[in-house]
């Protein structure tokens, strides 16, 4: 499956949002977004997808794919069940969860000693900054996981394997780069584009400014 494939397959379910104002997980705002949540609802397309991730790390020996809570839980669950099927082994699939303070992941539920001295394949839906990937990836070395590698649905923040953890490798369906300015800085902002609401943090990024 190549980019425009996977590309075809996110246009099909509206996953792809331009001419928009939107404001990303980091903060910073632009006017295109791939919405992940149109993805999930479509079990075949997500199937699809999670497989071809799957294939890029069917030669890794991988014991156990993890991702970060909540919507990671799907890639995660689809991509060790593709790893297992078509490697002919068990492959656990499993999820980290934001600390208490949320500044970091952690491993819980009995999960930890699944991970620990096993390969283990760390997938993302989108890569943006990289942060919340590279936190995954920190709390599976922290129970002693080996790390072999990072799966992503998209790459639009140019994330390379250093920024997250200097993974060996990272393989992304679809790489594309997305504009991204700090509000102070924003277009749309000066031109009065109203902001989507709908999708990313813009409910939040509104409440905030009210309470200034």
């Amino acid at each position: 499956m190549n980019e425009r494939e996977v590309l075809m397959i996110l246009g099909q379910v509206n996953a792809i949002i331009t001419n928009s104002h939107i404001v990303y997980t980091s903060g910073k705002h632009g006017a295109a977004y791939v919405n992940k949540d149109a993805i999930y609802p479509h079990t075949k397309m997500t199937s699809r997808l999670c497989r071809e991730i799957a294939k890029r790390f069917l030669d890794d020996n991988v014991s156990v794919v993890i991702a970060p809570a909540i919507g990671g839980v799907i890639l995660s669950q689809w991509t060790a069940y593709h790893l297992s099927e078509m490697g002919e082994c068990k492959v656990a699939g499993v999820y980290a969860e934001k600390s208490e303070g949320g500044n970091a992941f952690v491993i819980n539920r009995g999960y930890g000693k699944l991970v620990s001295g096993r390969r283990v394949l760390v997938v993302e839906d989108i890569l943006n900054t990289g942060g919340t990937a590279r936190k995954v990836i920190e709390a599976v070395r922290r129970v002693g996981g080996n790390v072999v590698g990072l799966g992503a649905l998209c790459n639009r923040g140019e994330i390379t394997p250093h920024d997250v953890g200097s993974v060996p490798r990272l393989e992304a369906l679809v790489n594309v780069k997305l504009d991204a300015w700090d509000k102070e800085a924003c277009p749309l902002c000066a031109q009065g584009v109203p902001i989507n609401t709908d999708v990313g943090k813009g409910r939040e990024f509104l409440l905030a400014q009210k309470s200034v």
